[in-house]
């Protein structure tokens, strides 16, 4: 789960992490009265939305509009804030069909003395969190993981104990930092490493993390990401998603129960595991195919479950074709038929249908097919299946 970034600057607040002074607004008016109640010469606008490359981002409707930008007055505030709110902002992040933003971030402005990146995940490897740093922060970060590796640094650290004191110093040293910046990162990455591992994030990143002409870390930005199966534990958290910055069919797919990512392709999938699930998306993709969603029904789906998904695959304007992948173990194959059968009645299929099953009751799985009298293209293994349904694309 996601959260925006004015939220996750009032998480770090809370957390100890300093933060600039800022007031959400979701009017002009709030936008302009936001600036007053600051009281500084400068303040920064930013526009809400679930995605990176706000500050290089420009509106559909207003070309010449950032999604982030720097205002000197109330009124400045105000004019900005009436192209930015309503309307859609592209950024690399979101794609060509970008975001509409219907909130905004007035921040007070800073008296920045250099830009750094910080970013914390979970890495598999070294079977922990690791604080990644760079001195290169802003919003070119990732041109310098790609060109200069070495200005990356990276800090394993216990999820239990923490960022120790002397990691904190390590990667301030590393960073060229000295004097009150040494002292302002000794209290500043325990506390956000802290804060990754008490609120269960999958994510947190702030770039640019800067460093003030007095020698103070400040979180200028905040992205923050939850690992969505430990939201058990924080119900506070959920209250803080944004379903309209969400894919409805990805909501509704999670309501059901079901795993379901939107891809850009025009093959639809339904199949039972996610291992299953990605590799028949790999032999799509080798036979020429585009695959348009990643759907795990899971192993033990009911048959509303099943039809839910094939709604959910149907609904896909770009979808031309559908391929379904059943390996039966605990998920029976006859169950999985009757729910395509059902929604052949309920929902209805115009484009073709390639089904391909194997394990518990699949003779009596196929029986049912061949019994049903339905335009259904069966396959015998996962090669065949993914050549017959690139192929019923060109029929």
């Amino acid at each position: 789960m996601k959260i925006h970034e004015y939220q996750g600057k009032q998480l770090f607040r809370a957390a100890g992490v300093a933060v600039p002074e800022g007031i959400v607004a979701r009017t002009p008016a709030e936008a302009a009265q936001a600036f007053e109640t600051l009281g500084g010469s400068l303040a920064v606008v930013k526009s809400q939305i679930h995605a990176g490359g706000r500050g290089k981002g420009t509106f559909q409707e207003y070309p010449e509009q950032r999604g982030v930008v720097l205002v000197r007055s109330a009124e400045e505030a105000r004019q900005n804030a009436e192209r930015m709110l309503g309307s859609t902002l592209v950024t690399i992040q979101t794609g060509s069909e970008g975001k509409q933003v219907n909130t905004l971030f007035v921040e007070q402005g800073l008296d920045i003395a250099r830009e750094l990146y910080l970013g914390i995940v979970v890495d598999r490897e070294v079977g922990g969190p690791v604080l990644i740093m760079s001195s290169e922060g802003g919003m070119e970060i990732e041109q310098v993981a790609h060109e200069s590796p070495e200005k990356i640094l990276s800090e394993p650290f216990d999820a239990a104990a923490g960022l120790y004191p002397y990691q904190a110093r390590k990667l301030a040293y590393a960073l060229g930092l000295d004097g009150a910046a040494v002292r302002s990162a000794e209290k500043f990455l325990p506390r956000i490493c802290r804060f990754f591992v008490d609120a269960d994030c999958s994510m947190t990143e702030i770039n640019p993390l800067i460093v003030t002409s007095d020698g103070q870390l400040v979180a200028l930005d905040a992205k923050v990401s939850f690992d969505d199966n430990a939201l058990f534990r924080h119900k506070d958290l959920v209250e803080l998603r944004d379903l309209s910055e969400e894919d409805p069919a990805e909501v509704r797919a999670a309501d059901t129960g079901l795993s379901y990512v939107k891809l850009e392709g025009n093959i639809g999938c339904l199949v039972n595991g996610a291992g299953l699930a990605m590799s028949t998306m790999d032999l799509i993709k080798l036979h020429g195919g585009e695959p348009a969603n990643f759907l795990d029904v899971g192993g033990g789906a009911s048959e509303e479950q099943v039809t839910e998904a094939f709604r959910i695959i149907l609904a896909d304007s770009n979808v031309q074709a559908v391929l379904v992948n059943i390996f039966g173990g605990i998920m029976r194959c006859d169950v999985i038929v009757a729910a395509l059968l059902n929604a052949y009645e309920k929902v209805g299929f115009n484009v073709p249908l390639v089904v391909r099953l194997e394990g518990t009751n699949v003779e009596q799985a196929r029986q049912m097919l061949e019994a049903s009298g339905r335009d259904i293209i069966t396959a015998t293994d996962l090669t065949d299946a993914a050549e017959k349904v690139v192929q019923s694309l060109n029929v």
